[in-house]
C-alpha cells in the first residue's frame, strides 16, 4: 500500500470527497476540497450537483471560524475556476477570504479555465502548488478530461459472454425467441448502477428489434442515461420500448419518412455513405454528453473496437458454454485493471493502452 506524505494525504481525502458527486456532478467534474489549519482539517466540501456550489465554496462554508482561513491551506483536486458560469469564480472566493496557500491536484482542461485559475491566484499573492496525486486526480475525472481533450464522450463498451465466447445463441428474426440470459441478478444490479453514473447509452437496430430493451435504470436509484439508437434505415417499430417517451432518446437515421421529433424523442439525420460513428460522436459531444455506454450487439461493439474508439470495456464472462452462437467482440491493445468474481461469473474491466 502506498504511503502518502502530508500533501498527498489531504489530496487523497479530496478525491474521496469528490466521489460523492458521482452521477450528479456531470457534466461538471467531480471535485473535492479540504481546508487545513495547523495540521487539522477545519473544512471539507465537494461538488454535489451540476449548477450548485462548487467544492471550494462548500469547504469554506463548512469552516466555523473564518478567521482561521487567513492562515490555512486549501487542498482541491481540480484547479479552481476563474470564470463566471452558473456560479461565481472559486479563485476569486479564495482570494477574497485571504487563504494564503492552495494545493491543486491537476490543471483543469476546460478552455475557460486551463491555467487561468492558477494565474489569478498567483497574481493575487497566493502560494500555489500543482500536481499532487496528479494521475489519481486525472483518473477521477477521465470522462471530463476525455470530453475536453478529444471533443468526444468517454466510451465504455459493455457486454456479457459465455465462457466459450458467445453473447447470444443463434436467433432468427423472431421476437418470440428470448435472448440468451447470461448476466446474474447481482451483475444486472451492477449494470444499472453503471447506467446511473453515465450520460448516455447506445444500441443499434438489430439489438433494438431482437431484445426490445428499455435501457433505463430500474435496479438502482439514479437517473436514466440518454438513450441513443442507431437505426439507419428506420427498421425499429414505433412500438419499441425505446420510443415510450420516458427517457430522452436520440435516434440517428437517414430514413426521412414518418420521423417526427417530439417530447423526449429526437431524430438526427446521418449519411450512411460515410463513416458515421465519428459524426455521431461529434453530435453527442455537441449535446454535452460526456460519457457513452455502448451496449449494442457484436457488430456495433466491434466497429468501435476496430476504429480504436473506446476507453474502457466491462465484460462479464459466465461460467457456462453453449458451443455455438453469436460471437463476442474481440478486444485488442488493452490491459485488465479490475476483476470481480462470484459463483456464476467474472466481471473484467479493461482500459485501452
Amino acid at each position: 500500500m502506498k504511503e502518502y506524505n502530508k500533501d498527498e494525504m489531504y489530496m487523497a481525502r479530496c478525491i474521496q470527497l469528490a466521489k460523492f458527486g458521482i452521477g450528479n456532478a456531470a457534466p461538471n467534474p467531480m471535485v473535492g476540497s479540504v481546508i487545513v489549519c495547523d495540521d487539522r482539517i477545519i473544512g471539507e466540501g465537494y461538488h454535489r450537483k451540476c449548477g450548485e456550489a462548487h467544492a471550494e465554496v462548500n469547504a469554506v462554508a463548512s469552516v466555523k471560524d473564518e478567521e482561521l482561513l487567513k492562515k490555512s491551506t486549501m487542498y482541491v483536486s481540480l484547479e479552481p475556476c476563474s470564470h463566471w458560469g452558473r456560479t461565481p469564480p472559486c479563485a476569486e472566493l479564495i482570494i477574497r477570504k485571504g487563504i494564503p496557500k492552495v494545493v491543486i491536484g491537476v490543471v483543469d482542461p476546460f478552455s475557460e479555465v486551463s491555467g487561468r485559475g492558477i494565474t489569478m491566484l498567483r497574481e493575487a499573492g497566493v502560494e500555489v502548488k500543482v500536481g499532487v496525486l496528479e494521475k489519481e486526480c486525472s483518473d477521477l475525472n477521465r470522462r471530463f478530461f476525455t470530453f475536453h481533450n478529444y471533443k468526444r464522450p468517454y466510451i465504455i463498451l459493455k457486454w456479457a459472454q459465455t465462457e466459450d465466447g458467445f453473447i447470444d445463441h443463434g436467433r432468427p428474426d423472431d421476437p418470440n425467441i428470448s435472448p440468451l440470459k447470461i448476466s446474474s441478478e447481482i451483475s444486472m444490479i451492477e449494470v444499472h448502477k453503471m447506467r446511473s453514473e453515465e450520460s448516455a447509452i447506445m444500441v443499434g437496430t438489430n439489438t433494438a428489434i431482437a431484445d426490445n430493451p428499455r435501457l433505463n435504470v430500474r435496479k438502482w436509484d439514479g437517473k436514466s442515461p440518454v438513450r441513443v439508437l442507431i437505426d439507419r434505415f428506420g427498421r425499429v417499430a414505433a412500438t419499441s420500448a425505446l420510443f415510450d417517451g420516458s427517457v430522452p432518446t436520440l435516434v440517428f437515421t437517414e430514413n426521412r419518412k414518418n420521423n417526427i421529433s417530439k417530447d423526449n424523442l429526437r431524430y438526427i439525420r446521418i449519411d450512411s455513405s460515410v463513416n458515421d460513428i465519428y459524426l455521431i460522436l461529434k453530435e453527442l459531444a455537441s449535446e454535452n454528453i460526456q460519457s457513452l455506454i455502448v451496449e449494442g450487439g457484436s457488430k456495433l461493439l466491434q466497429s468501435f473496437i476496430d476504429l480504436g474508439l473506446w476507453d474502457e470495456a466491462r465484460v462479464e464472462t459466465s461460467y457456462f458454454s453453449i458451443g455455438d452462437g453469436v460471437k463476442a467482440p474481440k478486444l485488442s491493445n488493452y490491459k485488465i485493471i479490475e476483476r470481480k468474481s462470484d459463483e456464476t461469473s467474472s466481471i473484467y474491466r479493461y482500459i485501452r493502452n
